[in-house]
């Protein structure tokens, strides 16, 4: 299983902004309660229809249960601009996260990957390999801090049409951009400390 799929790639990803998208759509319509009260219904059935799929159940489970976060603080506060503050912190933390690991010389791309390769490679005494996850983790840390520049200007001015706009705009062609640099550093590692390279005699060999 690749890191994205553990991830949930790409249903998780995809499906994440669908709840949000109709709840900035229904509380045109209805009053909020119900608006958040469709969200939530969403998710389960998209929950439902990923599980059946095989999905990841970490994927599945997550995004009911913040579609279900998210609902409740937006009805709990009486704010529908409240439904998109779960996204707006996670995208902080995200940006203190990954901006921090570069910071102490343990980007956490080059964590992940050597986790999934059994947690005992000196990826980071290796140069190139550990400049190739500053540039992946540094990567992540730019999405997060667009998506939370953004979504907190619009939560600011109330706009909660605006927020879904958003969470569509800035995330899957985000993810996949970040995705994408975080695939180049994870193949470096993998050819530098992993793929055995191959001696003289190796290359005269017949076999």
């Amino acid at each position: 299983m690749t890191l994205l799929e553990r991830v949930g790639w790409p249903w998780g990803v995809l499906g994440a902004a669908i709840p949000q998208v109709v709840f900035a759509v229904a509380i045109v319509v209805v009053p909020l309660l119900a608006a958040a009260g469709i969200a939530l219904a969403v998710a389960l059935v998209q929950a439902a229809i990923f599980r059946a799929r095989g999905e990841p159940t970490t994927t599945v489970a997550g995004g009911v249960l913040g579609v279900a976060i998210a609902s409740g603080i937006s009805v709990w506060t009486g704010s529908a601009a409240n439904f998109f503050l779960v996204g707006i912190v996670a995208a902080l933390v995200g940006l203190v996260a990954t901006t921090a690991s570069v910071v102490v010389r343990r980007p956490l791309t080059g964590l992940a990957w050597n986790a999934l390769h059994g947690g005992g490679h000196a990826w980071r005494e290796d140069r190139p390999v550990r400049r190739a996850h500053d540039v992946a983790t540094l990567a992540a840390a730019a999405v997060f801090g667009a998506r939370f520049v953004v979504t907190q200007w619009l939560y600011g001015i109330d706009a909660t049409g605006g927020l879904a706009i958003a969470k569509v705009v800035m995330g899957t062609p985000m993810t996949l951009v970040a995705a994408a640099v975080a695939f180049w550093a994870f193949r470096r590692s993998t050819r530098r400390l992993i793929t055995p390279t191959a001696t003289p005699e190796d290359r005269l060999s017949p076999g």
